[in-house]
Protein backbone atom coordinates (compact mmCIF):
# COMPACT_ATOMS: atom_id res chain seq x y z
CA UNK A 1 0.00 0.00 0.00
CA UNK A 2 1.64 3.36 -1.35
CA UNK A 3 2.18 4.99 2.10
CA UNK A 4 1.02 8.42 1.29
CA UNK A 5 -2.74 6.57 0.64
CA UNK A 6 -2.20 4.56 4.10
CA UNK A 7 -2.04 7.86 6.36
CA UNK A 8 -5.34 9.44 4.80
CA UNK A 9 -6.35 5.72 6.22
CA UNK A 10 -5.36 6.25 9.09
CA UNK A 11 -6.68 9.70 9.67
CA UNK A 12 -10.06 8.50 8.02
CA UNK A 13 -10.16 5.58 10.15
CA UNK A 14 -9.98 8.23 13.61
CA UNK A 15 -12.58 10.29 12.17
CA UNK A 16 -14.38 7.00 11.25
CA UNK A 17 -15.21 8.18 7.27
CA UNK A 18 -12.74 5.20 6.60
CA UNK A 19 -15.19 2.62 8.45
CA UNK A 20 -18.47 3.72 6.74
CA UNK A 21 -20.17 1.37 4.57
CA UNK A 22 -21.81 1.88 1.30
CA UNK A 23 -25.38 2.95 1.92
CA UNK A 24 -27.44 2.95 -1.21
CA UNK A 25 -29.43 6.09 -1.27
CA UNK A 26 -28.30 7.52 1.90
CA UNK A 27 -26.33 10.76 2.81
CA UNK A 28 -23.38 9.84 4.99
CA UNK A 29 -22.76 13.05 6.35
CA UNK A 30 -19.95 12.08 9.09
CA UNK A 31 -18.19 14.79 10.90
CA UNK A 32 -15.12 15.26 10.51
CA UNK A 33 -12.36 17.77 12.38
CA UNK A 34 -8.54 18.04 12.93
CA UNK A 35 -6.59 15.92 14.78
CA UNK A 36 -9.02 13.52 15.68
CA UNK A 37 -6.42 11.16 17.50
CA UNK A 38 -7.98 13.41 20.75
CA UNK A 39 -11.04 11.33 21.01
CA UNK A 40 -9.43 7.70 20.99
CA UNK A 41 -9.19 6.04 24.29
CA UNK A 42 -5.64 6.14 24.89
CA UNK A 43 -5.42 4.12 28.14
CA UNK A 44 -6.53 -0.02 28.01
CA UNK A 45 -8.75 -0.08 30.45
CA UNK A 46 -11.17 2.44 28.97
CA UNK A 47 -10.43 0.57 25.73
CA UNK A 48 -11.22 -2.36 26.65
CA UNK A 49 -14.90 -1.32 28.17
CA UNK A 50 -15.40 -0.17 24.66
CA UNK A 51 -14.41 3.13 25.41
CA UNK A 52 -16.41 4.55 28.23
CA UNK A 53 -14.67 6.09 30.84
CA UNK A 54 -16.35 9.49 31.88
CA UNK A 55 -18.31 8.09 35.34
CA UNK A 56 -15.57 4.68 36.14
CA UNK A 57 -13.44 5.03 39.30
CA UNK A 58 -10.29 7.35 39.10
CA UNK A 59 -6.51 6.45 37.64
CA UNK A 60 -3.84 7.92 36.67
CA UNK A 61 -5.36 8.16 33.26
CA UNK A 62 -8.45 10.85 34.94
CA UNK A 63 -6.57 13.22 32.66
CA UNK A 64 -8.08 11.89 29.50
CA UNK A 65 -11.47 10.91 30.66
CA UNK A 66 -12.81 13.88 33.36
CA UNK A 67 -10.57 15.91 35.60
CA UNK A 68 -13.20 16.34 38.05
CA UNK A 69 -12.25 12.48 39.03
CA UNK A 70 -8.80 13.93 40.24
CA UNK A 71 -9.91 15.04 43.75
CA UNK A 72 -11.13 11.48 44.54
CA UNK A 73 -7.69 10.08 43.61
CA UNK A 74 -6.68 8.08 46.96
CA UNK A 75 -2.59 7.75 46.14
CA UNK A 76 -0.38 10.50 46.29
CA UNK A 77 1.33 9.73 43.40
CA UNK A 78 0.56 7.56 40.40
CA UNK A 79 1.74 7.66 36.69
CA UNK A 80 0.98 5.27 33.49
CA UNK A 81 2.46 4.62 30.19
CA UNK A 82 0.31 3.48 27.56
CA UNK A 83 1.24 2.54 23.98
CA UNK A 84 -1.20 1.52 20.92
CA UNK A 85 0.09 0.13 17.54
CA UNK A 86 -1.89 1.84 15.03
CA UNK A 87 -3.44 -0.05 11.59
CA UNK A 88 -1.43 -3.18 12.64
CA UNK A 89 -2.55 -5.20 9.29
CA UNK A 90 -1.53 -2.58 7.24
CA UNK A 91 2.08 -1.17 8.39
CA UNK A 92 4.33 -1.50 11.30
CA UNK A 93 5.19 1.99 11.70
CA UNK A 94 2.00 3.78 13.25
CA UNK A 95 1.37 4.28 16.97
CA UNK A 96 0.32 5.88 19.65
CA UNK A 97 1.73 6.69 22.60
CA UNK A 98 0.42 8.25 26.26
CA UNK A 99 2.10 9.46 29.49
CA UNK A 100 -0.05 10.94 32.21
CA UNK A 101 0.75 11.37 36.18
CA UNK A 102 -0.92 12.91 38.71
CA UNK A 103 0.24 14.76 42.14
CA UNK A 104 -2.07 14.89 44.93
CA UNK A 105 -1.63 17.99 47.06
CA UNK A 106 -4.42 17.88 49.77
CA UNK A 107 -7.02 14.28 50.11
CA UNK A 108 -9.16 16.40 48.30
CA UNK A 109 -7.17 17.76 45.66
CA UNK A 110 -4.88 16.33 42.92
CA UNK A 111 -2.68 17.87 39.68
CA UNK A 112 -2.27 15.92 36.62
CA UNK A 113 -0.60 15.89 33.24
CA UNK A 114 0.11 13.91 30.01
CA UNK A 115 1.53 13.63 26.52
CA UNK A 116 -0.05 12.27 23.58
CA UNK A 117 1.80 10.95 21.00
CA UNK A 118 0.46 10.07 17.39
CA UNK A 119 3.04 8.99 15.27
CA UNK A 120 1.69 8.53 11.41
CA UNK A 121 4.93 6.64 10.09
CA UNK A 122 7.20 7.56 7.21
CA UNK A 123 5.31 8.86 3.76
CA UNK A 124 6.61 9.41 0.32
CA UNK A 125 5.89 12.68 -1.11
CA UNK A 126 5.27 13.20 -4.97
CA UNK A 127 4.49 15.70 -7.26
CA UNK A 128 2.10 15.75 -9.97
CA UNK A 129 4.21 14.11 -12.86
CA UNK A 130 5.51 11.12 -10.03
CA UNK A 131 8.44 13.16 -9.36
CA UNK A 132 10.36 12.04 -5.75
CA UNK A 133 10.08 14.89 -3.20
CA UNK A 134 11.48 13.28 -0.32
CA UNK A 135 10.01 11.52 2.65
CA UNK A 136 8.43 12.74 5.78
CA UNK A 137 7.31 11.80 8.96
CA UNK A 138 4.03 13.11 10.24
CA UNK A 139 3.01 13.42 13.99
CA UNK A 140 0.62 14.98 15.95
CA UNK A 141 1.03 15.27 19.87
CA UNK A 142 -0.87 17.16 23.12
CA UNK A 143 0.54 18.25 26.11
CA UNK A 144 -2.04 18.75 28.87
CA UNK A 145 -1.94 19.82 32.43
CA UNK A 146 -5.30 19.33 34.76
CA UNK A 147 -6.61 20.29 38.13
CA UNK A 148 -9.03 18.34 40.07
CA UNK A 149 -11.12 19.22 43.24
CA UNK A 150 -13.57 17.31 45.60
CA UNK A 151 -15.97 20.25 46.87
CA UNK A 152 -18.08 17.15 48.87
CA UNK A 153 -17.64 13.63 49.96
CA UNK A 154 -19.92 13.05 46.36
CA UNK A 155 -18.94 16.22 44.33
CA UNK A 156 -15.84 17.00 42.41
CA UNK A 157 -15.22 19.45 39.59
CA UNK A 158 -12.28 19.24 37.23
CA UNK A 159 -10.06 21.67 34.14
CA UNK A 160 -7.40 20.18 32.06
CA UNK A 161 -5.36 23.16 29.46
CA UNK A 162 -4.03 21.45 26.49
CA UNK A 163 -1.36 22.70 23.87
CA UNK A 164 -2.11 20.43 20.18
CA UNK A 165 0.61 20.49 17.56
CA UNK A 166 -0.32 18.84 14.56
CA UNK A 167 2.54 18.12 11.84
CA UNK A 168 1.20 16.46 8.70
CA UNK A 169 3.17 18.22 5.63
CA UNK A 170 6.32 18.98 6.54
CA UNK A 171 5.89 22.39 4.56
CA UNK A 172 4.87 20.61 1.53
CA UNK A 173 3.11 22.36 -1.23
CA UNK A 174 0.20 21.25 -2.48
CA UNK A 175 -1.78 22.27 -5.58
CA UNK A 176 0.36 25.53 -5.13
CA UNK A 177 0.01 25.69 -1.49
CA UNK A 178 2.50 25.93 0.79
CA UNK A 179 1.42 24.25 4.01
CA UNK A 180 2.73 24.52 7.82
CA UNK A 181 2.07 22.62 11.30
CA UNK A 182 -1.10 23.65 13.02
CA UNK A 183 -1.39 24.50 16.61
CA UNK A 184 -4.17 25.22 18.71
CA UNK A 185 -4.62 25.73 22.37
CA UNK A 186 -7.95 24.17 24.16
CA UNK A 187 -9.41 23.45 27.75
CA UNK A 188 -11.39 20.82 29.17
CA UNK A 189 -14.17 21.47 31.72
CA UNK A 190 -15.53 18.00 33.99
CA UNK A 191 -17.99 17.24 36.38
CA UNK A 192 -17.95 14.09 38.49
CA UNK A 193 -20.43 12.65 41.29
CA UNK A 194 -20.36 9.53 43.18
CA UNK A 195 -21.87 7.94 46.73
CA UNK A 196 -21.89 4.63 47.92
CA UNK A 197 -25.34 3.03 48.04
CA UNK A 198 -26.96 0.02 49.28
CA UNK A 199 -28.91 -3.35 46.60
CA UNK A 200 -30.36 -4.93 49.12
CA UNK A 201 -28.11 -6.86 51.50
CA UNK A 202 -25.04 -5.71 48.98
CA UNK A 203 -23.35 -2.59 48.69
CA UNK A 204 -22.05 -0.98 45.70
CA UNK A 205 -21.69 2.34 43.77
CA UNK A 206 -23.18 4.85 41.40
CA UNK A 207 -21.05 7.65 39.63
CA UNK A 208 -22.28 9.99 37.29
CA UNK A 209 -20.06 11.67 35.01
CA UNK A 210 -19.99 15.11 32.66
CA UNK A 211 -17.32 16.27 30.30
CA UNK A 212 -16.59 19.21 27.56
CA UNK A 213 -13.19 18.09 25.96
CA UNK A 214 -11.13 20.09 23.53
CA UNK A 215 -13.24 23.36 23.40
CA UNK A 216 -10.48 25.24 21.60
CA UNK A 217 -9.11 27.46 18.86
CA UNK A 218 -9.72 26.06 15.14
CA UNK A 219 -6.73 24.77 13.44
CA UNK A 220 -5.02 25.87 9.71
CA UNK A 221 -2.47 24.15 7.54
CA UNK A 222 -2.89 26.40 4.92
CA UNK A 223 -4.43 29.29 4.45
CA UNK A 224 -5.30 31.51 7.52
CA UNK A 225 -9.18 31.67 6.42
CA UNK A 226 -9.15 27.77 5.86
CA UNK A 227 -9.27 26.58 10.20
CA UNK A 228 -10.45 23.11 10.99
CA UNK A 229 -12.69 22.72 13.93
CA UNK A 230 -10.81 20.73 16.69
CA UNK A 231 -12.26 17.58 17.75
CA UNK A 232 -14.73 19.32 21.01
CA UNK A 233 -16.71 16.84 22.53
CA UNK A 234 -19.29 16.05 25.09
CA UNK A 235 -19.48 12.97 27.07
CA UNK A 236 -21.90 11.95 29.65
CA UNK A 237 -22.01 8.82 31.35
CA UNK A 238 -22.58 6.60 34.15
CA UNK A 239 -20.76 3.51 36.26
CA UNK A 240 -22.47 1.20 38.40
CA UNK A 241 -20.46 -0.75 40.57
CA UNK A 242 -22.28 -3.72 42.20
CA UNK A 243 -20.17 -6.06 45.42
CA UNK A 244 -21.05 -9.43 44.60
CA UNK A 245 -18.97 -10.74 47.95
CA UNK A 246 -16.08 -9.03 49.57
CA UNK A 247 -13.81 -10.15 46.97
CA UNK A 248 -15.99 -9.86 44.13
CA UNK A 249 -17.51 -6.54 42.23
CA UNK A 250 -18.44 -5.89 38.89
CA UNK A 251 -18.49 -2.62 37.11
CA UNK A 252 -21.73 -1.51 34.17
CA UNK A 253 -20.27 1.51 32.76
CA UNK A 254 -22.16 3.55 29.78
CA UNK A 255 -20.92 7.20 28.30
CA UNK A 256 -22.99 8.98 25.47
CA UNK A 257 -20.74 10.95 23.57
CA UNK A 258 -21.05 13.99 20.61
CA UNK A 259 -19.36 15.83 18.63
CA UNK A 260 -19.84 19.63 19.47
CA UNK A 261 -19.27 20.22 15.95
CA UNK A 262 -21.28 21.88 12.51
CA UNK A 263 -22.80 19.29 10.58
CA UNK A 264 -22.01 19.93 6.74
CA UNK A 265 -25.20 20.18 4.69
CA UNK A 266 -23.75 17.99 2.41
CA UNK A 267 -20.58 15.86 1.36
CA UNK A 268 -18.95 18.29 -1.17
CA UNK A 269 -16.16 21.03 -1.00
CA UNK A 270 -18.79 23.78 -0.66
CA UNK A 271 -20.36 22.40 2.26
CA UNK A 272 -17.04 21.50 3.80
CA UNK A 273 -16.28 25.31 3.30
CA UNK A 274 -19.53 26.73 5.01
CA UNK A 275 -18.90 24.73 7.80
CA UNK A 276 -14.63 26.58 8.09
CA UNK A 277 -16.42 29.61 8.39
CA UNK A 278 -18.51 29.19 11.32
CA UNK A 279 -16.82 30.12 14.85
CA UNK A 280 -15.91 28.34 17.51
CA UNK A 281 -18.58 29.48 19.81
CA UNK A 282 -21.53 29.28 17.07
CA UNK A 283 -19.99 26.05 15.95
CA UNK A 284 -20.48 24.48 19.12
CA UNK A 285 -23.74 25.56 20.27
CA UNK A 286 -25.63 25.09 16.42
CA UNK A 287 -24.63 21.73 16.90
CA UNK A 288 -27.36 20.49 18.65
CA UNK A 289 -29.94 21.90 15.92
CA UNK A 290 -27.87 22.31 12.14
CA UNK A 291 -28.43 19.09 11.00
CA UNK A 292 -30.35 19.09 7.68
CA UNK A 293 -32.36 16.07 8.56
CA UNK A 294 -33.58 17.40 11.89
CA UNK A 295 -33.28 15.76 15.16
CA UNK A 296 -33.29 12.46 13.70
CA UNK A 297 -30.24 13.16 12.10
CA UNK A 298 -29.11 14.80 15.58
CA UNK A 299 -29.99 12.05 17.41
CA UNK A 300 -27.42 9.57 14.95
CA UNK A 301 -25.01 11.79 15.81
CA UNK A 302 -24.52 10.35 19.18
CA UNK A 303 -22.01 7.51 19.77
CA UNK A 304 -22.62 4.88 22.64
CA UNK A 305 -19.69 3.34 24.84
CA UNK A 306 -20.21 0.76 26.95
CA UNK A 307 -18.64 -1.83 29.03
CA UNK A 308 -18.14 -4.56 32.07
CA UNK A 309 -15.29 -4.76 34.55
CA UNK A 310 -14.86 -7.35 36.69
CA UNK A 311 -12.61 -7.66 40.06
CA UNK A 312 -11.40 -10.07 41.79
CA UNK A 313 -9.93 -8.98 45.31
CA UNK A 314 -8.69 -5.80 43.25
CA UNK A 315 -6.42 -8.33 41.84
CA UNK A 316 -7.26 -9.40 38.82
CA UNK A 317 -9.92 -7.68 35.97
CA UNK A 318 -11.55 -8.82 33.16
CA UNK A 319 -13.48 -6.16 30.79
CA UNK A 320 -15.41 -5.76 27.75
CA UNK A 321 -17.51 -3.42 25.77
CA UNK A 322 -19.14 -2.57 22.57
CA UNK A 323 -18.46 0.56 20.78
CA UNK A 324 -21.63 1.63 18.38
CA UNK A 325 -21.48 4.92 16.01
CA UNK A 326 -24.09 5.21 13.27
CA UNK A 327 -23.25 4.15 9.99
CA UNK A 328 -24.17 7.72 8.32
CA UNK A 329 -21.51 8.90 10.82
CA UNK A 330 -18.58 6.69 10.50
CA UNK A 331 -20.16 3.31 11.25
CA UNK A 332 -17.35 2.70 13.84
CA UNK A 333 -18.69 -0.71 15.74
CA UNK A 334 -16.75 -3.18 17.50
CA UNK A 335 -16.35 -5.38 20.86
CA UNK A 336 -13.70 -4.93 23.02
CA UNK A 337 -11.87 -6.95 25.53
CA UNK A 338 -9.18 -7.42 27.80
CA UNK A 339 -7.89 -8.08 30.98
CA UNK A 340 -5.79 -6.06 34.17
CA UNK A 341 -3.69 -7.36 36.85
CA UNK A 342 -2.43 -5.03 40.32
CA UNK A 343 0.38 -5.93 42.61
CA UNK A 344 1.10 -3.98 45.40
CA UNK A 345 2.08 -0.42 43.16
CA UNK A 346 2.03 -1.94 39.60
CA UNK A 347 -0.64 -2.84 37.60
CA UNK A 348 -0.91 -3.75 33.54
CA UNK A 349 -3.89 -3.68 31.21
CA UNK A 350 -4.18 -5.04 27.96
CA UNK A 351 -7.36 -4.49 25.16
CA UNK A 352 -7.99 -5.88 21.84
CA UNK A 353 -10.03 -4.48 19.59
CA UNK A 354 -12.77 -6.63 17.33
CA UNK A 355 -14.88 -4.49 14.36
CA UNK A 356 -17.91 -6.11 12.99
CA UNK A 357 -16.32 -5.55 9.66
CA UNK A 358 -13.35 -7.56 8.99
CA UNK A 359 -11.89 -5.35 6.86
CA UNK A 360 -12.53 -2.56 9.22
CA UNK A 361 -8.79 -0.72 9.49
CA UNK A 362 -8.84 -0.76 13.07
CA UNK A 363 -9.19 -4.57 13.23
CA UNK A 364 -6.63 -6.85 15.62
CA UNK A 365 -5.89 -3.29 17.51
CA UNK A 366 -4.18 -4.22 20.25
CA UNK A 367 -3.82 -1.31 23.70
CA UNK A 368 -1.24 -1.75 26.33
CA UNK A 369 -0.97 0.58 29.89
CA UNK A 370 1.54 0.17 32.50
CA UNK A 371 0.08 1.70 35.98
CA UNK A 372 2.39 3.17 39.13
CA UNK A 373 1.11 3.74 42.48
CA UNK A 374 3.05 5.23 45.06
CA UNK A 375 3.05 6.50 48.83
CA UNK A 376 0.88 4.17 50.31
CA UNK A 377 -3.30 4.48 50.19
CA UNK A 378 -4.52 7.79 52.17
CA UNK A 379 -7.52 7.24 54.75
CA UNK A 380 -10.41 7.66 51.96
CA UNK A 381 -13.07 9.78 52.46
CA UNK A 382 -16.50 8.97 54.00
CA UNK A 383 -18.77 7.65 50.89
CA UNK A 384 -15.70 7.98 48.90
CA UNK A 385 -15.03 4.90 45.51
CA UNK A 386 -12.63 2.38 45.79
CA UNK A 387 -10.70 3.00 43.11
CA UNK A 388 -8.78 0.30 40.74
Amino acid sequence: MPKSFRTLLALGALSGTAAAPALAQTPVRAITTAVPILTVSPDARSAAMGEAGVAISPDANSIHWNAAKLGFLQHQYGVSASYTPWLRNITDDMGLAFLSGYKQITPNSAFAASLMYFNLGEIQFRDGSNNDLGQFSPKEYAFSAAYGQKLSPYLGLGIAARFIHSNLTGGQNFSGSATKPGNSAAVDLGIYYTRDVNFGANTGNISFGGNVSNIGAKISYTNPNEKDFLPTNLRLGTAITYDLDPFNKITLAVDANKLLVPTPQGSDQNALAAVRQKSLVNGIFTSFSDSPDGLKEEMKEVNIASGLEYWYNDLLAVRGGYFYEHAEKGGRQYLSMGLGIRYQVFGVDAAYLIPNNKTNPLANTIRISLIFKFDGQQEAAPAAPATE
